[in-house]
């Protein structure tokens, strides 16, 4: 029976786990990856200007409206003060470098006249890494969203006997206002007639008093009354 080294054994796991690893990585690194080894960042320098900054421009801006419109120049000169160069170069960790120049001209401290590449009409946060627009879902008009009425929650069915008790209590309100009704009306006509009643006009019966107050005497017929003495 032949005896096994187990110190052999172990050495040779390490030796194919080691082989292992090491052809892992060196297939990360030629799979160019962004995920590989090394990692390599994204490098991104210089302006990115849109179309819409550079619609801004107008020969005889002064340079603060030029520098408003497009921002600060990445590039200036002395020896060139009357050049501006808004150069951009994007170099992702893996994949093609990007580059794009535009360059404005000044006569006299304003605006003559401006060139360059075909410049992006969205900002960088507009864009995916693959550098294509991404997609937003379309929001409702307001005018829209404003008319259009909430949905009402369905009504829920009614049973026959929950309508047949609704119709008799409709009927006892409406009695029972009617009969109200009719007890205002009586009790107006009442108030009405004490009213007439109170309003008519009484006859006042005035008492002359005699022209003298002292004693008399009828007298004879056909003579004039005497005062008695």
């Amino acid at each position: 029976m032949i005896a096994r080294n187990p110190i052999r054994s172990v050495r040779i796991l390490k030796t194919g786990l080691a082989a292992l690893g090491i052809v892992a990585v060196l297939a990360g690194c030629s799979s160019g990856s962004k995920w590989g080894f090394p990692y390599k960042i994204d490098v991104q320098q210089g302006n990115w200007i849109t179309q819409e900054q550079i619609a801004l421009l107008q020969p005889g801006m002064s340079r603060e409206q030029v520098r408003f419109a497009l921002g600060s120049p990445m590039l200036t000169s002395v020896l060139h003060s009357d050049r501006w160069d808004y150069p951009y170069y994007y170099k992702p960790g893996y994949g093609e470098a990007r580059e794009r120049k535009f360059t404005v001209w000044f006569e006299n401290d304003r605006l003559a006249r401006w060139a360059g590449d075909e410049q992006p009409t969205l900002q960088p946060y507009q864009l995916d890494e693959n550098g294509k627009p991404i997609e937003q879902a379309p929001a409702a008009p307001a005018n829209q969203a404003k008319s259009e009425p909430a949905a009402q929650p369905a009504a829920a069915p009614v049973a026959p006997d929950a309508k047949a008790d609704a119709a008799r209590a409709e009927a006892a309100r409406q009695a029972e206002a009617q009969q109200s009704r009719a007890s205002q009306t009586t009790d107006s006509d009442q108030a009405r007639q004490r009213a007439e009643s109170s309003r008519q006009i009484t006859p006042n019966v005035v008492i002359q008093p005699p022209a003298s107050t002292a004693p008399y005497s009828p007298g004879l017929p056909g003579s004039d009354a005497q005062p008695l003495r």
